[in-house]
């Protein structure tokens, strides 16, 4: 009995001692998750199989498991979008180091896209919509956040407004849909919709926004996906998502510094001093007097090169499980014209917290920015106009700065001369400042009760406002005949919004379907408050004529709307939404505007004769019809209430006299109670594929716009309102085209992974209705240009593109040359003065992007390009100064283009089609060589090399050949600029 209880104790002390053994026999696995181009995943889940073993990514993409179990295991990694990799590796008593390389999933159709009010899978989706997440975006000297998406998307062209700093860009979402009306699509930012108000002291409001700040862009383009917006999304919307915190306890930093130079790369071409010496001498000898012994070439005297600093410091983590992220930026950015600058501080915060066991979801996102600008207005026309044969300076150091300047006879300045530019720079301070702040503040509940109906709410204010000053002195040749000036003005924007919706999601398997149900209400109030110049003398406190006064406006637009997703079998997808606008801009009786929409789509790759089809990895068919709306029309207080009669204060030019006192009299404003919505309604049909598991993909989609009820600013007979113009729905637009874009995995292999992607649009605009009264003959003159008060270069007409241009059909020599006022006779009644017609147009009939990334383990090297084709522009740099004319000035001379040198005209001419040229182009945007150093004990350290405006390939002989609308005049140079950056993570 002993001996057996001794030897079961003895195999019991055994099996202990066994067991402490083999719980003493693991080891650990470290390493990092990366991405396709090295840049780390964080929030990556690493596990061992056959375990509940496992870690996930912090913010350097680095994990570490402990207590695993010695051998050999399988790790595998895993990440949203990504491709799971899995690998066998043995492991001892030391750590092991298992890194991971992994590639996008181009099949995953599960990702998760925003759209209007919520969310969908990508499978799911029934609109034209397209997703651009962070490591897609444009690499390199990216101020303002539509830079990051130039040349990435069919259908959407984005035109730089010049190379001013912070000037923006004018987006459009295939065409837009609007003649005078506003074609700005509708920007939302973490749930609040923006308006498009201007910020005075501000180049443009989006300049405010902090690029860095931004995760994903998700571009919603038929009427479909945009529908439930309704009356403001007549354009496109662009849902713009800001990062968030991750939630992991550790702290993670990164900073990201960019330190860039600026160079122009093209001046106008004018006269040199000699030529224009020679020309003086032949054409005007009566003025040769007037010409100087200088040689000045005043574009380089008022260009230089620029640098820029743009620094921006994360730090991201979590406090007891509630993820946040903070985040400063500053920028500061000089213009290539000299005195320039732009000076920008950003913070944004995000924080989110679940409450209610997980029912209830809080998410918190601020953000706010600061500008200081210092404009340099002027210079630039008058540098390419002054005599190039005089000094910068005069001998005669006590007036006027100092500088050279045309007098007229009694030792003034020359009123009707062109002003020295580097006088204009140095003795002009134009300071402008903004100020924006928004917030939003979303809820999402889930009721425990009944998991699939959830209740949302988003309430949301963006606040801005901005003001700022010219001062020019008494002594400075400009303003010297005024005494010199100091103007001052102030705005001031205020839009709320709130969103409450109800969503119900239910899985229907006897039937196979799948049903989602949303209803909700939104409203949206907007306020502006502005107050014009101030005119005073350089004193500061002497007023020029009666200051103007402040004004303000609001309206508010409030809609219930609904929508319906329904999918049968994973297969049939059907959407269905409604949105009832009521806007305040409108009468009662054309106040509501109904939105409809309605789309289906078949994913034909889950059908039986295709899911074997292995080379066929996605294919799905799209058709969708919905009513669009648009009513940001306007100017002044008629902007907020275009169908009442307005009393507005008058100028000074109106002033009735009492004494010695002049006071403002209150001028009526035109108006139309009749005015309502313009609509536009859409049919679109697209086609979405896959090839070899994603690795080819894309998508093609056939669209037609009709916006019937056009907002436009149209002449009316004298006598039948209270001016001559009034805003009225008078017209109809239509809008086709087609957009296809195709992404290709070239390379995907464990050192080289080389990533093309390439699309296009063939867009054409045509209007069909342009008469208030039913004249099929109608006409509005558009487009103004220089060279006298009132010229126009285009004309609205029916049956004709709205960027054609109206002019003369020039005659040409036997060796291609101009004939001064010779046009042809298109009418044949013996006179061309009645000849006028519309030739070639300003928009593109082609527009295109291709983008490249090819990384070579830790190196990679990128591009980003963009063409247009068959658009034309009107060179007014040439056309309004091109002729022997312009040395023939009593007084003073004025530098002409060489255009003259071959067209030898004597005077203007404004209207011959000469002046339209051919403006295609190839331009490549971006270029980038980057390298990661990789892991620095915690750290990780990524640098760069960009360079922007790196090309462009054009006919165009003026300037720059992509100007937004289609006139070329003292057009700001877009520079090419040379970027360092360098990114540290911690």
């Amino acid at each position: 009995m002993r001996k057996n209880y001794s030897k079961k104790y003895v195999l019991l002390c055994a099996f202990l001692m066994m067991s402490v053994m083999a719980f003493a026999q693991t080891g650990s696995i470290k390493g990092k998750v990366l991405d396709e181009t090295n840049a780390p995943l964080p929030g990556a889940a690493v596990t061992i199989d056959g375990t509940t073993i496992g870690a996930t990514t912090d913010g350097n993409g680095s994990y570490t498991i402990t207590g695993v179990k010695t051998g050999n295991v399988t790790v595998t990694a895993k990440f949203l979008g990504y491709v799971a990799l899995k690998k066998v590796v043995t492991v001892g008593s030391t750590a092991v180091e298992v890194n991971f390389s992994l590639k996008p999933d181009n099949q995953n159709l599960n990702e998760v896209v925003v759209v209007g009010y919520g969310t969908q899978k990508k499978k799911d989706l029934t609109g034209s919509v397209t997703s651009i997440s962070a490591k897609d975006f444009n690499q390199g000297p990216v101020t303002t956040p539509e830079q990051l998406i130039t040349g990435k998307v069919a259908g959407v062209q984005i035109t730089s407004n010049s190379g001013a700093p912070g000037s923006g860009s004018t987006i459009r979402i295939r065409g837009g849909a609007s003649l005078n009306a506003s074609n700005d699509p509708l920007i939302v930012i973490d749930g609040i919709p923006l308006a498009n108000t201007s910020i005075s002291g501000v180049s443009n409001p989006l300049s405010l926004i902090n690029p860095n700040d931004i995760e994903s862009y998700n571009i919603l383009k038929d009427a479909s996906a945009t529908a439930i917006y309704g009356s403001r999304a007549s354009n496109g919307v662009i849902i713009i998502t800001t990062k968030k915190g991750k939630g992991d306890k550790d702290v993670h930093i990164n900073f990201d510094s960019k330190t860039a130079l600026s160079k122009i790369t093209k001046e106008v071409s004018v006269l040199t001093a000699d030529q224009f010496r020679t020309a003086v001498k032949t054409q005007s000898p009566g003025q040769a007097n007037l010409l100087g012994t200088a040689n000045t070439d005043w574009q380089s005297l008022i260009y230089r090169p620029a640098y820029t600093y743009d620094n921006n410091l994360s730090i991201t983590g979590g406090i007891k499980g509630v993820p946040y992220r903070l985040s400063i930026g500053y920028l500061d950015q000089d213009g290539i014209v000299k005195t320039d600058n732009l000076k920008r501080t950003t913070a944004a915060f995000n924080i989110s917290h679940d409450f209610l066991r997980g029912s209830l979801k809080v998410d918190l996102n601020l953000k706010g920015s600061y500008t200081d600008s210092h404009f340099a207005a002027g210079a630039i026309g008058n540098a390419i106009g002054f005599d190039p044969t005089q000094p910068v300076y005069s001998n005669d150091k006590t007036k006027f700065g100092g500088y050279f300047e045309w007098l007229d006879s009694s030792g003034n300045p020359n009123t009707l001369a062109p002003r020295n530019p580097v006088g204009l720079l140095n003795e002009q301070d134009a300071q402008g400042k903004g100020k924006r702040g928004i917030g939003t503040l979303s809820l999402n509940y889930v009721f425990p009760f009944l998991k699939e109906l959830q209740a949302s709410a988003t309430f949301g204010g963006d606040l801005s406002d901005g003001d700022g000053y010219t001062f020019i002195p008494a002594s400075a040749a400009s303003n010297f005949t005024q005494g010199g000036s100091y103007s001052k003005y102030f705005n001031e924007n205020y839009t709320y919004n709130t969103d409450y919706y109800l969503k119900y999601s239910k899985d229907l398997k006897d039937i196979k379907s799948h049903v989602d149900i949303q209803a909700g209400y939104s409203y949206q109030y907007f306020s502006t408050y502005f107050r014009g110049s101030q005119q005073y003398k350089a004193d500061k406190t002497t007023p020029v004529g009666t200051p103007s006064l402040p004004s303000w406006g609001e309206y508010y637009i409030e809609s219930p709307f609904a929508r319906l997703n329904y999918s049968f079998n994973d297969k049939y997808l059907l959407t269905a939404s409604i949105r009832d606008d009521r806007s305040s801009r409108f009468s009662d009786l054309h106040r509501n505007g109904y939105f409809p929409s309605v789309a289906f789509a078949w994913r034909a790759k889950e059908e039986s004769f295709l899911k074997s089809v292995d080379v066929l990895s996605d294919l799905k068919f799209r058709v969708s019809y919905g009513i669009t709306g648009q009513q940001d029309i306007g100017t002044g207080l008629s902007k907020y209430f275009p169908y009442l009669a307005i009393y507005e204060p008058s100028n000074s030019a109106a002033q009735y006299q009492f004494g010695n006192a002049f006071v403002n009299t209150l001028r009526s404003d035109a108006y139309n109670a009749d005015i309502k919505w313009e609509q536009t309604a859409t049919v679109n049909a697209g086609l979405d594929f896959g090839f070899l598991n994603g690795r080819i993909n894309g998508s093609i989609d056939l669209y037609n716009k009709k916006t019937k009820d056009l907002l436009i600013f149209t002449p009316i007979p004298a006598g039948t309102n209270l001016s001559n113009y009034i805003t009225a729905n008078i017209g109809n637009l239509t809008t086709k085209g087609v957009d296809f874009n195709i992404n290709f995995i070239a390379i995907d292999s464990k050192d080289i992974n080389w990533t093309l992607g390439y699309n296009v649009t063939l867009n054409q605009r045509k209007i069909t209705n342009i008469s208030l009264t039913g004249d099929p003959n109608q006409t509005i003159a558009v487009t103004g240009i220089p060279g006298g008060v009132g010229n126009t270069i285009g004309l609205f007409k029916a049956g004709q593109n709205p960027g054609a241009f109206y002019v003369y059909q020039q005659v040409y020599d036997q060796n291609g040359l101009p004939l001064e006022g010779v046009y042809v006779d298109r009418n044949k009644n013996g006179s061309s003065v009645d000849d006028k017609y519309l030739y070639k147009q300003s928009d593109p009939k082609v527009f295109m992007g291709f983008n490249s990334n090819f990384t070579y383990k830790k190196w990679n090297l990128g591009f980003s390009a963009r063409a247009n084709l068959g658009n034309y522009l009107y060179n007014a740099q040439s056309a309004a100064n091109g002729a022997y004319a312009g040395v023939k000035f009593a007084g003073y001379l004025g530098n002409l283009p060489s255009s003259v040198l071959q067209t030898q005209f004597q005077q203007y001419q404004l209207y011959s089609d000469y002046y339209v040229e051919n403006a295609s182009f190839l331009r490549m945007d971006y270029a980038t060589l980057g390298y990661t150093f990789g892991t620095l004990g915690k750290h990780n350290l990524r640098a760069s090399f960009n360079v922007s405006n790196v090309f462009v390939i054009t006919k165009y002989k003026g300037l720059d050949p992509e100007i937004n609308g289609g006139v070329d005049n003292n057009f700001y140079p877009r520079p090419r600029v040379y970027t360092l950056g360098l990114n540290l993570s911690l």
